[in-house]
């Protein structure tokens, strides 16, 4: 697969998570308050820039949580989903995973902070 390929399959894959994470909002980008977040074992990961990496071995699976960010609309609120967890060659998967429905539409996330 091309270079570019997988940059545009992993540029729809971020832009599908992206607005799953933010929601629907007749109010506008600025009223979005759900952050790209997933959590995979006890730790949490952000949605990092597009950068080259390579993904890894699978690693298991993530949990996309809840986003209600407009608490008076249920129908725009996000269910909490599941999403595949790679490692990244080259990190520490305590640093950056990434996730998606296969390895080469998965987005880069980096440790945010540990889940109790």
């Amino acid at each position: 697969m091309t270079t570019a390929l997988q940059t545009g399959r992993r540029l729809i894959v971020t832009t599908a998570l992206l607005a799953a994470a933010v929601g629907c909002s007749d109010e506008g980008p600025s009223a979005a308050s759900c952050a790209y977040l997933v959590t995979y074992g006890d730790r949490s990961y952000l949605g990092a820039e597009d950068e080259d990496f390579a993904v890894g071995e699978r690693l298991g699976t993530a949990t996309v949580p809840e986003c209600d960010d407009t608490p008076d609309d249920a129908e725009v609120a996000v269910p909490q989903g599941k999403i595949t967890a790679y490692a990244v060659k080259g990190m520490d998967p305590d640093v950056a995973i990434a996730v998606g429905d296969a390895p080469a539409e998965a987005t880069l996330m980096r440790f945010h902070r540990a889940v109790r």
